[in-house]
């Protein structure tokens, strides 16, 4: 992997000056892991957090009957685990391969010595968590006041707008996706397939093509039912 492109392709540091891609670098390792294996587990000592350089990762909390909450999924140049740098303790959360991955870890101690140093890359830290803060509260909001049409209608319309398409990637098994919006993968499926048989998307295997944009939003924002 070449470590500096990687570093130079992460959201969190867009725009630094290569001198400063340079020292984040030389303080990343260059972690493998691959489909299904798990990176780290909750209450396990959090000594650094990962950025996603190829690949997919997902974030989840399991309860004690064995159901298991899906918090976020990360591509590429997404950061994950980024909290310890500030609190250290423990990891909160589970988290998973869901492909072969590379991902870039950045120990505790030798980032928090840039960060010292550098007031701009600090400023690009507390940026990410507050975006971090924002997008929980938001998902907060969803799996509390809208029903799961209104979840699942926002969830494709935030990935429209990630992945810039009309064709698109689920990025999760639909077991997944429905712990991901807070419900079962039958209520899901039914969803689905009331969305398709109104015309506001088609099912293609995995993915989804939008087929109404403008309903997809008022179905999210609650303004028209399903």
């Amino acid at each position: 992997m070449d470590k500096k492109a990687a570093v130079a392709g992460m959201e969190m540091f867009a725009g630094l000056a290569p001198d400063k891609i340079a020292e984040l670098a030389a303080v990343a390792e260059v972690r493998r892991r691959e489909r299904g294996r798990v990176i780290f587990r909750a209450g396990e000592a959090a000594d650094g957090f990962y950025s996603v350089a190829s690949g997919k990762v997902r974030i989840y909390r399991s309860s004690p009957s064995g159901k298991e909450h899906i918090l976020h999924v990360f591509g590429p140049g997404a950061a994950f685990a980024e909290v310890v740098v500030f609190q250290g303790g423990v990891f909160p959360a589970d988290a998973q391969a869901l492909e072969d991955s590379e991902l870039l870890f950045f120990p505790r101690r030798g980032f928090a010595a840039l960060l010292r140093d550098d007031p701009e890359l600090a400023m690009s830290m507390l940026a990410l968590l507050s975006a971090r803060l924002r997008f929980f509260v938001q998902k907060i909001e969803e799996l509390s006041l809208k029903e799961v049409p209104a979840r699942l209608a926002a969830h494709l319309l935030l990935l429209h707008s990630a992945q810039k398409k009309m064709r698109l990637d689920l990025e999760l098994p639909k077991g997944q996706l429905a712990g991901y919006l807070g419900t079962i993968p039958e209520t899901l499926s039914r969803v689905l397939r009331k969305m398709a048989d109104d015309g506001l998307i088609v099912l293609d295997g995995q993915a989804v093509v939008l087929r109404d944009v403008e309903r997809l939003e008022e179905l999210a924002s609650g303004q028209k039912n399903l």
